[in-house]
Order: C-alpha cells, then structure tokens, then sequence
C-alpha cells in the first residue's frame, strides 16, 4: 500500500482541506503527504462510527505535520486499519453517493487546503483551494471530472487563480495546463465507504490514499480547533465535561514521547525559563517516576532537563524537575535551574493527554509514536 498521510490533525500534511456543502457538490477536506488524505464535518459520538473505522481514526490521532513526520510503525497502523475497511467493500457503487458535505481532519498548519467536488452539475468539477487565511485569501486550481464507473471519478485540470481579499479581481496563476498533457489528467477511486457515510476511503492514480469523514469524534474537534487557533479553552472544556459523562474519571500517566501542541500559557518569559517548565518541546515518561524535558534548539543543540514524578492522589502527580543543561551530541552544559509542580490529568488516553501543570497552565500533548 502507499504511504499514508492523516491528519490532523487535521490535522494533521501536506496539504489539507475543509469542505462546505452546496446543494449539487461536495466539498471535501484534502491532506498529503504522499499517501493518506483525511477529511471530517460535524462533531459526533464515537458511536456514529463502527469498531474498525474507529480503529482507523485511533490510528490517525497524533499524526502531525500532515504526515510529513509519520513513524513507521504508525503508518503501518494506518495502514492496516484501511486495508481492513477496503476488505469489507462497504456500499456498492459509491461514486453516486459521494456528493456529500466532507471536511478534513486537522493538522497543525498555517494554511488550509481544500477538495471542492461537483459531480451533479451541467459543469462537473473538483477544485483544490489552498486557503491562506480568512484575511489573505486562497488559490483555487480546478479540474474538469466525470464519473467513470460506480467507483471512480476522472478529472483533468484546466484553469487556475488567486482570489486575495486585499485584490478586487483574482489573480491567474501562471500553470499552462494544455502544455501538461497527461501530466494534468489523473483518477480517484472511491475503494470503501461507509453504510453511515461517515467514512470514505480513496485511492488516486498517483498511489496516494485518501481517509475522508463525514463526521468526527471529540477528539478531533479538539485538534482541529488548535490547528485554527480560535476558543481552544472553550473546545477542551467541552471535551473534558463530554469525557466524564463517559469514563470514569481516572487517568494514569502513561510513559513515552509526549509532543505539547498547545498551551493556556499568555505571558511570555525567556526560552529557558518556558523550556524548564515543560512549555515547549516533549515530555518523555519513563519507568520508576522518571522524567525529562526535551526542546530543540538550533544547529543541533538541545535543552534536556530530568526529573523524578511521584503519584500524589487521584490524577496528579508531584513533579519535581532539576538536572538541566544545553546538550550538543555527548557533551552538555549543566544549567542551574528547578522546577516543582502538580501536574493534574484532565483527560488521558494512548494517543492524547491533557493536562494542568506549572502556573495552573493547561496543556495539549500528543503521543510520539516510533
């Protein structure tokens, strides 16, 4: 199988897309890398999905960069949670059924991409539009398609421009798509969608794969309003009251790669100061109440700074953090500094955690899977 790009995360990709609905087409979220496209829409139960397309949604969770940085063994997941909803087929001739409202699972990423797919007009289309933002505007390049087959659409594109808020007219863009020739031209075959319709899978003829939603679970609400920047407080606490009705509110602090992808934290201090109290980087777990702070410098340094946690009651832990030093290759240089806090699980589970930590601040990590 190709490789597989998710988001999400959104939101994690290369490229990513939200889809509106109108009354003929289908707008479709679109995501790559090389492989794996995810789109999502309106915030659901996971009950709206069955065992297998939760397994595959599980898989995306975490996936930053719209896949640029996937670890095997996580795309291996991802890759086998598609095959096994491939396996079952889903809906016969899925092709009449994709005009449907589709929007992207998120990334983190300072743009947004999108799939626009109109099939039941006079003018058929998909267009792909790369949105800078709702002040700068997008790039829209679209294509002529046709419905081969009940599994697979046609598309060869035609014409592309610039529509920037700041420009009364659009722009061209300067592709001679009739010189492309083939190069222009390509498919996508729909290879398993859901009885629900909340799940579409694609594979297009440059070997990418595509994981489309209709619908999506709590999790990626989350992410994608972090990938927007815009009511993250409000999102997580939605999430976390949504979480209690659910579990039963016992969280354990599990060991691993931790990646912080937001912070509640609006004061800003000096990069060391914010690196000690975990405000940046990873937050690696290790057996026996270990810990370390991880951040990335510049030129191959790093900041490391190890520390001890200890269980205190129920969902927090006393952290006590206080051997640091700026670290190139095998040498480093101690730094003096100390930290102590109590870190309060709000919500865990293999995939994501959120927590409260030094200063009261909230925190978003995401598992770094190897």
């Amino acid at each position: 199988m190709a490789s597989v790009e998710a988001a999400i995360p959104c939101l994690r990709f290369q490229q990513r897309h939200p889809f509106f609905r109108r009354p003929t087409a289908e707008r479709l979220p679109f995501c790559r890398k090389s492989g794996l496209i995810v789109r999502s829409q309106q915030q659901v139960e996971s009950k709206a999905f069955t065992d297998e397309e939760n397994a595959l949604i599980n898989a995306l969770i975490g996936i930053q960069g719209r896949g640029r940085s996937v670890s095997s063994s996580q795309l291996k997941e991802v890759e086998t949670a598609v095959q096994k909803l491939e396996d079952q087929k889903g809906v016969p001739d899925p092709v009449s059924r994709i005009s449907q409202h589709y929007r992207t699972f998120v990334g983190v990423d300072s743009f947004t991409v999108f799939q626009e797919i109109y099939l039941r007009t006079d003018d058929p289309r998909i267009s792909n539009i790369v949105n800078f933002s709702d002040s700068v505007g997008e790039l829209k390049v679209e294509a002529v398609a046709s419905a081969k087959d009940g599994k697979r659409v046609l598309f060869r594109f035609d014409r592309a421009a610039f529509s920037l808020k700041f420009l009364p007219f659009k722009l061209p863009y300067p592709v001679p798509f009739r010189l492309l020739g083939d190069e222009a031209k390509g498919w996508l075959d729909t290879t398993y969608l859901s009885q629900s319709g909340n799940i579409r899978i694609s594979r297009g003829n440059k070997g990418t794969t595509f994981v489309l939603q209709k619908e999506t679970e709590h999790r990626q609400k989350l992410l994608l309003a972090i990938s927007k920047g815009r009511q993250v407080r409000e999102a997580i606490d939605q999430f976390v009251a949504a979480n209690q009705t659910t579990t039963k509110g016992e969280f354990e602090l599990l060991e691993g790669e931790w990646l912080m992808i937001w912070s509640s934290q609006e004061v800003t201090e000096s990069w060391i100061e914010n690196a000690s109290k975990g405000l940046m980087g990873k937050q690696i777990v290790k057996p026996n109440g270990q810990m370390k702070f991880l951040v990335d410098i510049l030129f191959g340094l790093r900041f490391s700074m190890t520390g001890k946690y200890v269980k205190s009651g129920s969902n927090t832990y006393d952290v006590v953090m206080d051997d640091a030093a700026i670290v190139a290759g095998p040498y480093g240089i101690p730094a003096e500094l100390e930290t102590k806090y109590t870190l309060q699980l709000l919500y865990g589970d293999e995939k994501m955690r959120i927590s409260r930590g030094y200063g009261d601040i909230v925190f978003v990590h995401i598992r770094v899977q190897k």
